[in-house]
């Protein structure tokens, strides 16, 4: 099966092409994308990635794409683009939440806890159960620096986990540190996403949605 990654949810971000089945895992190839540019990067990327290794659009598979948290813009480019490619091509999307791609990194088995910088002195958090090499949600959320360590220190997780230098700086002072790691991209993002479509965890195009945690600031002038 082939399988094309996307993840527009930061600063920079990738596309990777990948192969898989039951038994294997290959990365054909990744590529990085300059933040602020994502839309008008993405769509020829996904065309000369293809290109350059014979294939068309429609050789592909599943369509793995970063569902969020991350730039609201960023993320509404890439899901955009996903989904409309998925549409025409009536081809399944495996979402995957970089909280969960994030907690895959570690080695351990059990409660991770992993944080990404959300600004303005906030992080996202994901508390997953790891088991044989899969996350299960337990909850997302967006708390600020005072809420982070009585949640770390209330759930006794065998990891916490970033790769965001600051939110390690949160933790300096505490008996708790934060175990700094790379940040996942998207072929880490294929090689899970295979996982969840091996096990039927796909939507359908229309049913894709953004993961924010946050709701966009400009939704929340309107609301308020």
């Amino acid at each position: 099966m082939l399988l094309l990654a996307a993840d527009t949810s930061g600063k920079y971000g990738s596309i990777a092409l990948a192969s898989g089945d039951h038994s294997r895992f290959e990365v054909i190839e990744m590529l990085p994308l300059s933040g602020g540019t994502f839309s008008a990067q993405l769509v020829p990327q996904i065309a000369d990635l293809l290109s350059r290794h014979k294939f068309s659009k429609n050789h592909i598979d599943t369509f793995v794409v970063a569902s969020g948290p991350g730039s609201f813009t960023g993320l509404r480019v890439g899901l955009a683009a996903m989904k409309g490619l998925a549409e025409v091509l009536r081809k399944p999307i495996v979402p995957i939440s970089l909280l969960e791609a994030l907690a895959l990194t570690t080695h351990s088995e059990g409660k991770i806890l992993a944080l990404l910088d959300a600004g303005r002195n906030e992080a996202y958090v994901g508390e997953y159960d790891i088991r044989n090499r899969v996350a299960k949600l337990v909850r997302e959320l967006l708390l600020n620096r005072a809420e982070c360590l009585p949640l770390v220190k209330s759930e006794s997780p065998e990891d916490v986990i970033t790769p965001d230098q600051n939110l390690v700086e949160w933790f300096r002072e505490s008996s708790w540190k934060l175990q700094a790691v790379e940040r996942p991209r998207s072929d880490s993002l294929a090689r899970i996403g295979l996982r969840k479509l091996l096990a039927g965890e796909i939507v359908a195009p229309e049913e894709l949605e953004a993961n924010y945690i946050r709701r966009a600031e400009a939704e929340l002038k309107r609301s308020g």
